[in-house]
């Protein structure tokens, strides 16, 4: 078997520090400049894990990009491979697909990639053709956005995949949409996705994630009765980090509050008190002071952390503690999920493990349902 193995490292920077995706390259230097740091390669790392050992049992192919795109990971886990191409210090969008075109060349057997939608567009431009159609791919997630049905849900279960194709598990294959937004609309609160086109990947309901479900929920009540719910139980002196989305932007409009609905906002007794916040805004902001956060579950894929709201980082996580998590959502919202677990991707596979467990969502007023995250 012989194993494409690519990771665009400058996957989700833009992410902590609000910036709501990492298209372009002004948007990297902004990312860069506001102290953003490089994630992706982490990521990748806990995907490689899950397959290394029986990699290096199976003595696999593996082809992949010099240094932060491919071969610095593989190398921290004693994986052999062919470095086939290297690229500047900062990479591109056109790196990306160089190598993706190398692989094709080289005829290799799976693609894994790590990166976000606009990734998965590169890798999608290179086999779009009718030759490369038929090479089979798993997206490991790294990016901001991720609406794209072609990753799996975590890295981790990314490099279970491929564990399961190494170990020559028999997996049916089914062409899954790749989807991307206008990142400049989305910084302006506007949700403008397309389907750019399909990818083969294997069939697997528990590890690879479903296409996001976006529009408008037209269970309108129930999403009033959460927020009214939620401004009820406010303590006095406890700073709120309402997280974005459609069900928690109730609550910001209840309270007459301007919204940032793709963002962070922070509320204190009831007031705005910062906008769009950032990873680090957050942490200065809150310091010591008691904190609650409010998030919402991404209807279809099960996302609560990881997917949209990196600025709600492991590190304010861990300040805020597990404790003072309030998830908000429509049960219809906890029906789509189709009895899967809600999902922590933090990047901080730890952390994602202590998060696990029963949560009390609030899904309407003086309403509760038990469900749980893994």
């Amino acid at each position: 078997m012989k194993l494409g193995f690519v990771i665009n490292p400058l996957a989700g920077i833009g992410g902590s520090v609000a910036l709501k995706g990492s298209d372009g390259d002004d948007i990297v230097e902004l990312a860069l400049s506001r102290g953003a740091s490089l994630k992706a390669e982490k990521r990748a790392s806990a995907a490689v894990q899950e397959f290394s050992r029986l990699a290096i049992a199976e003595q696999l192919v593996i082809l992949t990009a010099a240094a932060s795109m491919g071969e610095n990971v593989l190398a921290a886990h004693g994986l052999p491979c062919e470095v086939l191409y290297r690229a500047e210090e900062h990479t591109t969008s056109t790196d990306t697909k160089n190598v993706i075109r190398l692989f094709v060349e080289a005829g290799v057997d799976l693609i894994v990639f790590a990166g976000g939608d606009g990734t998965a567009r590169d890798v999608l431009d290179i086999l779009g053709n009718e030759l490369a159609s038929t090479i089979p791919v798993v997206g490991i997630p790294a990016g901001v956005k991720i609406h794209s049905a072609v990753y799996a849900v975590t890295p981790s279960q990314a490099g279970e995949l491929v564990n399961l194709l190494i170990s020559g598990e028999p997996m049916s294959l089914h062409e899954a949409r790749v989807m991307d937004i206008d990142e400049d609309a989305f910084r302006e609160g506007q949700v403008i996705a397309r389907c750019y086109g399909y990818l083969s990947v294997p069939v697997d309901d528990t590890r690879m994630q479903l296409i996001k479900q976006g529009g408008i929920n037209h269970h309108q009540i129930a999403v009033q009765d959460i927020a009214t719910d939620v401004i009820e139980s406010m303590q006095p002196d406890t700073y709120y980090l309402i997280g974005s989305g459609s069900t928690t932007a109730e609550i910001m409009n209840q309270l007459s509050l301007e919204n940032t609905l793709l963002g962070i906002d922070i509320i204190y007794n009831q007031a705005l008190i910062a906008s769009d916040v950032d990873e680090q805004a957050i942490l200065k902001t809150i310091n010591e002071h008691p904190v609650k956060i409010v998030v919402t579950v991404i209807g279809g894929q099960g996302h609560v952390f990881g997917r949209g709201n990196q600025q709600l980082s492991a590190e304010v996580i861990r300040r805020v503690g597990q404790e003072n998590i309030i998830i908000v959502a429509t049960n219809d919202k906890l029906r789509s999920l189709n009895k899967r677990p809600m999902i922590s991707d933090t990047g901080d596979t730890d952390l994602d493990r202590q998060l696990a467990g029963l949560y009390p969502v609030v899904t309407g007023y003086q309403q509760q349902t038990l469900y749980r995250m893994k």
